[in-house]
């Protein structure tokens, strides 16, 4: 029997599902991260080790293991692609190998197929689509620093811009303002912008706020119910211009990340935004891991070569 293995390398894991010729998962665990934007070599050297070990464990043997794809960011970087490939092959693989962006995994496991658009809203904010005659369109994904609109990080941010604008009298006051000191355990705003600019915080430590907006909202805290808002409209204006470009009016558009799975205010305003304009566009939430969209873009290739 064959084998096929896919990869989600995330921001703090890389999620690896093996399924056989069949489709059917016979192994799923995760590993350390492959982001070379925020891991050095010596560490993804180690994951890609025991990543390799623990598909050949699961395949009887890498050399039954007919196809590997990998989703991941950063690689429409040639270097990126080029090092990733590297440490698969010096783990010993020597099958097919795809490397592809993390959007395109999500979708097909979001989809089951290639075809469609998703809308992904976790630390960071993206949307992208293909038409069935293969063009693709992507928006967003630009990064924390100059996008990301709608996203975790960008919640964060927002919830510690709402906190500096009540406390110098800039806005009025918000339950927004305790509710971040108290998850941050500082008791002042001094300290609060001591955070954000340690060199020690990360974009994934603003957007590990994202949270409290569900809180602050569901207290009816208007300034909390603006940012609602405007996660909503940022993301919707990602979706438009794949859905429009494409010709996915009357498609499917899955929904991921953790803002849309947790978040339901922001949830529900876009899908309302969404339906009313288009009102035959499918919305769905994802409900795989992108590593098994991965593994059978994988098979689909093992499938191919055989």
């Amino acid at each position: 029997m064959r084998y096929a293995a896919g990869l989600d390398g995330g921001g703090t894991k890389t999620a690896v599902t093996v399924v056989n010729e069949a489709g059917e998962v016979v192994r799923a665990f995760a590993s350390g991260p492959i982001n070379y934007n925020g891991q050095d070599e010596a560490s993804i050297r180690a994951s890609f080790r025991e990543m390799m070990a623990l598909i050949a464990e699961a395949c009887g043997g890498l050399d039954r293991c007919g196809h590997i794809c990998i989703g991941a960011a950063g690689v429409s970087n040639p270097a990126v692609s080029s090092l990733l490939e590297g440490n698969v092959r010096d783990s010993g693989f020597t099958g097919g190998l795809t490397i592809v962006g993390d959007h395109e995994t999500a979708l097909y496991a979001a989809l089951d197929s290639p075809n469609g658009a998703i809308l992904i809203a976790g630390t960071g904010s993206i949307c992208f689509g293909r038409s069935e005659d293969g063009a693709t369109h992507r928006t967003g994904g630009g990064g924390h620093l100059v996008d990301d609109e709608g996203s975790g990080y960008s919640i964060g941010r927002d919830l510690i811009a709402a906190v500096l604008r009540a406390s110098d009298g800039r806005s009025p006051e918000t339950v927004i303002t305790r509710l971040v000191l108290d998850r941050l355990g500082v008791e002042s705003v001094q300290a609060l912008i001591g955070f954000v600019y340690s060199p020690g915080t990360n974009k994934k430590d603003i957007a590990g706020l994202a949270p409290l907006l569900s809180e602050a909202n569901a207290l009816g805290d208007p300034e909390a119910q603006a940012i609602v808002r405007k996660c909503a409209d940022s993301l919707f204006e990602l979706a438009v211009p794949v859905i429009e470009r494409l010709q996915l009016q009357e498609k499917r558009l899955a929904m991921a990340g953790s803002v849309l799975q947790k978040n339901g205010a922001i949830r529900e305003l876009l899908l309302d935004r969404l339906t009313a304009a288009y009102p035959r566009l499918d919305c769905v939430m994802s409900p795989q891991d992108a590593s098994l969209g991965a593994a059978r873009m994988a098979l689909a290739q093992t499938i191919g070569d055989s």
